[in-house]
């Protein structure tokens, strides 16, 4: 295994088998073929979306952000009734083919990659100085997640959601899933975004993720508040490195979060043979 093989398996889609998502000639997102086929042949859709090699088109979008996303949602819990769509998350993320700042209408978290919709998340590297160099907080995901039940992930990671600030959604996830109080949270460092673009059960993942490294007092103890996070780990940033280099013991996209951190902290160096390579494709979406 490797750095890149942790790279590559956050960008993994065949794009032969999605088309673009087309909103008033837009594209705002890639549908998986079978689904934007599945959607087409539903009679009570036939006036809603049109199918063609240009991509999978909502016709019958209304005008306007809140008409559209009112029709998004009733839209999506028809697909929830008929099983094409399998739940909602109940956050709502914003439809755009740019910043989150342009958002066309507003679709359930859970719907998002069935559309193939950009998300935004946050993710915080906690970490500690000590006298033998930097020790990294690891969080354990709670048994009874939907997604990556027990895998490992960053301190502090979340969505996104829409109509909440960044500095805002840092506080409330530090505080939900490390009983963090703000004005610690508030000593985040922005250091980037991570992009990729994945193929999963539900659709297409072209997301973005805000990187952030937060240095921790040594008597600091993360401790979850929401039930997310089994407990939290202090590891030498030498035993993650290696954790995500030979394991698939992280939840996917945090391997990129921790990469990115090894190569800013000069723990992961430009005598790599992959070096390059690895900053270079951190960043797969423009």
């Amino acid at each position: 295994m490797s750095y890149l093989a942790r790279i590559e398996d956050c960008n993994r889609w065949a794009p032969g088998a999605f088309l673009p998502f087309v909103v008033d000639a837009e594209q705002l997102g890639m549908a998986r073929r079978d689904f934007a086929e599945a959607l087409c042949e539903l009679g009570e859709l036939d006036e809603t979306f049109s199918l063609n090699e240009s991509g999978l088109h909502w016709k019958g979008a209304p005008s306007g952000f809140a008409a559209r996303t009112e029709a998004m949602r009733q839209l999506c819990d028809a697909l929830i009734a008929r099983g094409l769509i399998s739940h909602r998350h109940g956050e709502q993320y914003p439809v755009t083919a740019s910043r989150r700042e342009d958002a066309r209408f507003l679709i359930d978290r859970a719907c998002a990659p069935y559309f193939g919709v950009r998300a935004f998340g946050q993710h915080i590297n906690g970490f500690v100085r000590q006298p033998d160099g930097l020790w990294m907080w690891i969080a354990r995901r709670a048994a009874d997640r939907r997604v990556y039940p027990n895998r490992l992930d960053n301190m502090v990671a979340g969505g996104l959601p829409w109509g909440i600030t960044l500095d805002e959604n840092l506080r409330k996830e530090c505080a939900e899933e490390a009983g963090m109080p703000a004005e610690l949270a508030d000593r985040a460092i922005a250091v980037g975004a991570i992009t990729y673009c994945r193929a999963s059960k539900r659709g297409l993942k072209p997301d973005v993720m805000y990187c952030y490294d937060l240095e921790l007092p040594a008597d600091f103890e993360p401790r979850c508040q929401d039930g997310e996070v089994a407990g939290f780990e202090l590891m030498p940033i030498e035993q993650v490195a290696e954790i995500v280099r030979d394991t698939d013991e992280f939840k996917l996209n945090c391997n990129l979060v921790i990469i990115d951190f090894l190569v800013r902290h000069g723990v992961l160096t430009p005598e790599h043979p992959d070096y390059l390579e690895i900053v270079q494709r951190l960043r797969s979406l423009t």
